[in-house]
């Protein structure tokens, strides 16, 4: 043993080769594992911050774009509303990308939006202060359960059995939200702790005081932004790599000056092909980063150099980042407030308004469903709800109008109806391909139902007003004719009208409202139009045998009568649709049998109906 370590001794005698260096020279060939485990955090952070936003999201069931979308013009509202929404759904990308949707839908004005821009940077802070709480270190018990490593796994354990367990959606995205948010944190601590031997590595040191310049710093912030498409991700970066001790304060606030730059590349982005007021949104969220970021830094590299701030040469940590990133946002959000002209002006300097703009636009209502907004399904539902809404508000009026046709037939009634049948046609096939493309999307239960809903309504919504053109052309047929019904054959039909009517009118209030209870009404009707629609046909047949009525005239009744029968066979389908909404169980055969055979309160309703429209005296 002794000649052992004595051969040792020689060894690193001539060689220079010592037990240090050797452990240096270990450490040397482990940062290949380090860079793995780097890469490996950096997916894990970036996969966690994606998937609790998309929890987040889809557990507000657009509610926070509804929010939005009714902000009122009062800057103050709009910069607390963006911050409160961003600071919720973790991304001022998102929010922003939202912004620029709701711009181009022609649903807000270019001055409601700068102010949630601004409030959107604000809101994007508070992933920072989270991200702080990795540097956290203290005995105290109390202060450690702060430390994100110490409740992520418990956060992880309670996500996995929401999500695995969970019956309802909701309890799956909350499960979900805590899963994203333990990952996040799991690779942010993955990072830090990769990053944490590198501050004895001379050589990477070296490579980050680089960043001492501030144009490089900027250029550097601004373009990691850029790549990974969020501020937030890249605030995260930078925090983990303080850890090494390299960065100071005045080595990362031109950084973080480059990374809110660099979250303007998204909206940019998402504003190509999309018309000028877009556009100009994008713009705007460009310049007032820009502007932020050139008065921050005038302002504190200015007065560094005549005031010499004593923190400037400190080394940084994770919460002096977020203290850094919440100042700049801050108060560049106050600065520029009153501004908030200004920068709509600049806008418009930069895209000049066109002529197209100034001209009335073509289905302006369509421009609604953006793509933009495939990214929130909650609120593209509610879109496409409110169109549907609509659509079916203006299949009404066009059978009414059919209906009222019978006893004053003119050219333009028949083509105003024909005009209303073609604008519904161009609704469904707006909202079918938007609601189609909704359907390819990573949708919750809800959400999914909801598009199914509606896909099976507005196909038979547009029916309804395809029968309403039978109904008028049959109007316009016996008026160029000259026939005339029989006195019994009128009375009749506009009993039948009527009843056709009211459960028209039934059915898209249900529709409209979404009243479930309103829904059970229809079917009822719809029972007694079938008899109706029997009554009407049989009475018809013995006016013919008896020479009452002429086979012409026998072939236009029968086919208005069919038509209206289809009409509250379509009225059936949408209400069944409805209540399947929120019985996702139910089948539409089964709820009809159901309520014929085993519902007293139906039949108690069916009876009332009969009595309204004279059936009892029939039977």
């Amino acid at each position: 043993m002794m000649k052992k370590n004595a051969l040792v001794a020689d060894t690193e005698q001539r060689t220079g080769y010592t037990d240090d260096k050797a452990e240096y020279a270990q450490e040397a060939t482990m940062d290949i594992f380090g860079i793995f485990t780097l890469v490996g955090g950096l997916a894990m952070f970036l996969y966690g911050m994606s998937v609790m936003g998309g929890g987040l999201e889809k557990i507000s069931g657009g509610r926070l774009e509804l929010f939005l979308e009714k902000l009122t013009s009062n800057p103050v509202k709009a910069v607390l509303l963006g911050a409160g929404v961003t600071a919720v759904i973790q991304s001022s990308s998102a929010t922003t990308v939202m912004v620029v949707g709701f711009v181009n839908s022609g649903i807000m004005k270019l001055s409601q939006a700068i102010g949630i821009i601004m409030g959107a940077n604000v809101g994007t802070t508070i992933t920072s202060w989270i991200l702080s709480l990795t540097g956290i270190e203290s005995e105290s018990f109390f202060i450690r359960l702060l430390k994100p490593s110490s409740f992520s796994p418990v956060l992880a354990l309670l996500g996995i059995i929401f999500y695995m367990s969970g019956k309802n959606s909701k309890k799956k995205d909350i499960g979900e939200i805590l899963l994203g948010f333990a990952i996040l944190m799991f690779g942010m601590e993955s990072m830090s702790g990769a990053v944490k031997p590198l501050a004895d590595v001379p050589e990477f040191t070296n490579v980050l005081t680089m960043f001492q310049n501030p144009i490089l710093g900027v250029i550097v912030g601004a373009v990691l932004t850029a790549v990974i498409q969020s501020s937030s991700a890249s605030v995260g970066i930078l925090q983990a790599l303080s850890i090494t001790g390299a960065f100071t304060y005045a080595s990362v606030i031109p950084i973080i000056m480059g990374q809110n730059i660099g979250t303007c590349v998204t909206a940019m982005l998402s504003s190509l092909g999309a018309n000028k007021s877009a556009k100009r949104t994008a713009f705007v969220h460009l310049y007032f980063n820009l502007i932020g970021a050139g008065v921050f830094m005038i302002f504190y590299f200015g007065l560094d150099s005549v005031i010499d701030f004593g923190f400037s040469g400190r080394t940084v940590n994770a919460a002096g980042i977020a203290l850094i990133h919440s100042i700049f946002n801050i108060c560049t959000t106050i600065i520029l407030l009153p501004f908030v002209r200004g920068l709509e002006r600049l806008a418009y300097l930069t895209i000049p308004v066109s002529a197209e703009e100034k001209s009335p636009l073509q289905d302006g209502e369509f421009k609604m469903l953006d793509d933009r907004f495939l990214q929130a399904p909650a609120f593209a539902i509610e879109l496409c709800r409110s169109l549907a809404n609509k659509m079916a508000r203006l299949s009404q009026e066009c059978f009414v109008k059919a209906i009222r046709s019978l006893n004053d037939c003119t050219k333009d009634n028949v083509e105003e109806i024909i005009v209303l049948e073609n604008r519904i046609d161009l609704y469904q096939d707006k909202l079918e391909v938007y609601l189609t493309k909704l359907s390819s999307q990573n949708l919750a239960y809800q959400d999914s139902q909801n598009v199914s809903t509606l896909l099976h309504c507005i196909t038979d919504i547009e029916r309804i007003s395809d029968h309403a053109v039978n109904v008028a052309e049959a109007a316009e047929q016996m008026n160029g004719k000259k026939l005339h019904f029989s006195k019994k054959a009128v009375e009749e039909m506009e009993v039948y009208g009527k009843a056709v009517e009211e459960i028209l009118n039934r059915t898209v209030d249900a529709f409209v409202k979404g009243d479930e209870k309103q829904a059970m009404t229809v079917e009822p009707l719809e029972e007694v139009i079938d008899e109706l629609n029997k009554v009407v046909k049989k009475h018809h047949i013995k006016r013919l045998r008896k020479g009452k009525c002429t086979i012409e005239l026998g072939l236009v009744l029968s086919d208005i009568a069919t038509n209206y029968e289809r009409v509250a066979d379509h009225c059936s389908n949408i209400a069944v649709c409805l209540i399947q909404e929120q019985d996702a169980e139910l089948e539409a055969h089964s709820y009809a049998t159901h309520l014929r055979e085993e519902d007293f309160t139906f039949e108690r309703q069916v009876e009332i109906l009969e009595e309204k429209y004279g059936l009892s005296k029939n039977k």
